[in-house]
């Protein structure tokens, strides 16, 4: 994990100028090799973060051996399946061949490689230890899908216990239920005020529920189309952030990614300015993106860092301006940060493994008054008929 080995270099050579780097667009188009027929560009290109650690490592370990980028870019491409993987490599190999460095190359995908990866490469290419920085680079990527896969899995559990209730409620309803309610209404006898919401919902669900089902689709593409409004983004993210449990698993997770990528990018002496303008550009959630952005501005008036976070104590936890303070006066700013990162990610490590058992009770507890409230919808009227009938003689 310590850069110092790998980026100490650059601390008297790193004149990296981003300009080239930002603003560029996705590729549009691919290489065509010669002898080979041309590659269709696919609709959604598809370089998911398992593929980017492997093209950082194996590219590391092919320069690493003396071989040529370009060469190495076209044994890449020459073994993968994937359209998608293919066209970026194609796209690199033709920037490459043009005399460009593999960073600005990088930049053209802006939705795939972040703004930390292209500068990490810059490093590597301005000081030649890029064999050592790709290495790096898939590392940290590495520990990013690791931290990703927790908040997932720790979110599966409640979701099948909440899609498996519904099904079986909605089974319950629509199926079961109507198959009863003729033998209720052949006796005429009086009904339980839970068995009429359910005769109520069940004749709904069976009459109207096709019409249900495409009005939540239609909420869901406009929802969907909501968040695509920057201002819509960022007050739903920051509602989420207010959602018990749920928020404060938010609030480490970009915690964790912000304080890391700040950290290293401090150690490999980029400018504080630029360093929070890169983190900015590589945090997704817009509340955190936000809060970096503003942050960058008052770096550049001359404020302390540890003030841009302590003013934020609503999405960023005091212990993290604090390190950062204790940081600043040491000396020591990117060591504070990245063990900031540390620290968090085992207190959201903690919190994932805990969310289970936390969550368990109160979805047992809801999930069972689901169907319970089912169940005795229809139990409770079948006991009221055989009580009024009368043994045959």
């Amino acid at each position: 994990m310590i850069m110092k080995g790998i980026i100490g270099k650059a601390r008297k050579h790193i004149s990296l100028s981003t300009k080239h780097l930002r603003g560029q667009k996705s590729a549009k188009t691919g290489h065509t090799k010669e002898g080979e027929e041309n590659y269709p560009v696919p609709i959604f290109l598809n370089f998911p973060i398992s593929e980017q650690i492997l093209f950082a490592k194996r590219l590391g370990m092919i320069l690493r051996s003396g071989t040529p980028i370009l060469q190495g870019l076209e044994l890449l491409d020459k073994h993968t399946t994937s359209r998608s993987v293919s066209c970026v490599y194609q796209t690199l190999s033709r920037h490459i061949a043009k005399g460009q460095p593999l960073s600005s190359g990088l930049g053209k995908f802006p939705s795939i490689f972040g703004e930390f990866a292209v500068h990490i490469v810059g490093v590597g290419e301005t000081t030649g230890t890029l064999p050592d920085n790709l290495n790096y680079l898939a590392e940290e990527l590495k520990k990013k899908q690791t931290l990703k896969k927790k908040v997932m899995g720790a979110l599966i559990y409640p979701i099948l216990i909440v899609l498996s209730t519904t099904g079986i409620a909605a089974l319950l309803t629509v199926y079961i239920f109507p198959k009863i309610t003729p033998i209720f209404k052949s006796f005429h006898a009086a009904l339980p005020l839970s068995t009429k919401i359910l005769i109520a919902v069940s004749g709904f669900l069976i009459k109207d529920g096709l019409w249900l089902l495409f009005g939540l689709g239609i909420f869901a593409v406009l929802f969907f189309l909501l968040l695509r409004v920057r201002r819509f983004h960022y007050w739903y993210d920051r509602f989420l952030l207010t959602v018990p449990i749920i928020g404060k698993i938010i609030c480490y997770y970009n915690v964790v990614n912000i304080t890391r990528t700040l950290g290293l990018l401090l150690r490999s002496d980029v400018r504080v300015v630029e360093a929070f303008e890169i983190v900015a550009k590589s945090t997704k959630n817009p509340v955190f993106r936000r809060a970096m952005e503003s942050a960058a501005t008052h770096a550049l008036r001359g404020q302390l860092i540890a003030h841009q976070f302590k003013e934020r104590a609503q999405i960023f936890p005091p212990m993290v301006a604090q390190m950062i303070a204790v940081g600043e006066s040491t000396g020591n700013l990117s060591e504070s940060l990245v063990f900031c990162a540390e620290m968090y990610e085992e207190e959201l490590s903690d919190l994932t493994k805990n969310l289970t058992n936390m969550l368990e009770p109160i979805l047992m507890i809801v999930m069972g008054l689901i169907v319970g409230f089912v169940a005795i919808s229809i139990i409770t009227p079948i006991y009221g008929i055989t009580q009024n009938l009368t043994p045959y003689r």
